[in-house]
């Protein structure tokens, strides 16, 4: 079966429906013990099994994850690539600030292309909104960037619908990226709606809620004070409880289609019209591969809806960034 795709905004970037999210390749800063051969092998896993859409940024591992990246693409045929980073993360003074100057976007986007080894992006994300630089300038910096053949798509990321708007009042605006899954689903109200009916693409990140949509937890886990999902109100009451209740019901599904519930979670958000290109992470080859397996199932209207009903605690329920933005 040929692997659904989407066109990227108003250009001519073609994505498989399912990506590989990076930040576990080379990111360093984010989680403990990465090995930076198992994320060479696990994006070399994705292209291998019909994926064709990598999801990194310069946060992730400070360039440590582009450059892995970009060894890992080594030997393939870069055209099928559709290749994402992000910036707007800037450690010149110390300390971490967010900018979006467009001469530090630009300077930003030269930086990702070296590390990636590549002459072109497929797609460039301003990573996060900063509190002075007028979004529909940060834009323009990107877009002079794409004229000049560096870019081929324009992306934000954790924007809000109002900057969004604001970012977009020249039309170069293709793709949002920003946090939505069956358990957050604040976005599906306004935003996702907007930007398709103005022709700009959705990816949403977090869509396996930190594992809490793969069906591998109950109500007996804890976590320890230092792991990071302690932190996380998902993994709280009553949330805790409504998750574990919902994904109970995807089990006879998964079953129906001898797959796993995260590739049927995986496969609803890939017939979801809202959404373009989902992107998991991964840590492992095993993993990736066995997510590429959702590309094959076609869920029928039956399953979609049961799915989506499952989860309707979370429609009516705000549910606020699993992570704060950074100031």
């Amino acid at each position: 079966m040929i692997p659904a795709t989407a066109t990227i905004g108003k250009t001519d970037v073609t994505a498989t429906a399912l990506g590989l999210g990076t930040n576990a390749v080379g990111g360093y800063n984010l989680f403990p013990d990465l090995d930076d051969q198992a994320g060479i092998d696990l994006v070399q896993a994705a292209l291998n099994n019909g994926i064709n859409l990598l999801d990194t940024a310069y946060v992730y591992g400070l360039g440590h994850s582009e450059e892995l990246v970009g060894q890992a693409m080594k030997g393939f045929d870069r055209s099928k690539i559709v290749l994402a980073t992000k910036g707007a993360h800037d450690f010149s003074t110390g300390t971490e600030v967010i900018n979006n100057d467009p001469e530090f976007l630009t300077a930003q986007v030269e930086a990702s292309l070296n590390r990636l080894g590549t002459d072109y992006l497929d797609i460039y994300y301003i990573h996060f909104p900063d509190k002075i630089t007028p979004k529909a300038e940060a834009v323009g910096a990107l877009q002079k960037l794409r004229e000049a053949g560096k870019i081929k798509a324009i992306g934000l990321s954790n924007f809000s619908l109002e900057q969004i708007k604001e970012a977009n009042a020249d039309g170069y605006v293709d793709v949002v990226e920003d946090e939505f899954s069956l358990l957050h689903q604040d976005n599906a109200k306004e935003m996702m709606p907007y930007l398709k009916a103005h022709h700009m693409s959705f990816v949403p990140y977090f869509p396996l809620a930190s594992g809490l949509l793969t069906g591998k937890y109950d109500k007996n886990v804890t976590f320890a004070d230092d792991d990071i999902r302690s932190q996380i109100a998902d993994f709280q009451e009553p949330r805790f409880s409504h998750a574990l209740a919902a994904v109970d019901q995807i089990r006879p599904i998964a079953k129906a289609h001898d797959a796993t519930i995260t590739q049927i979670i995986l496969a609803w958000y890939m017939q979801n019209p809202l959404i373009s290109v989902v992107i998991p992470g991964a840590k492992h080859a095993d993993q990736v591969v066995a997510n590429a397996k959702s590309m094959a199932i076609r869920l029928s209207h039956t399953d979609y809806q049961t799915i989506d009903d499952a989860f309707n605690w979370f429609k009516t329920t705000e549910s606020g960034k699993s992570l704060a933005d950074p100031e």
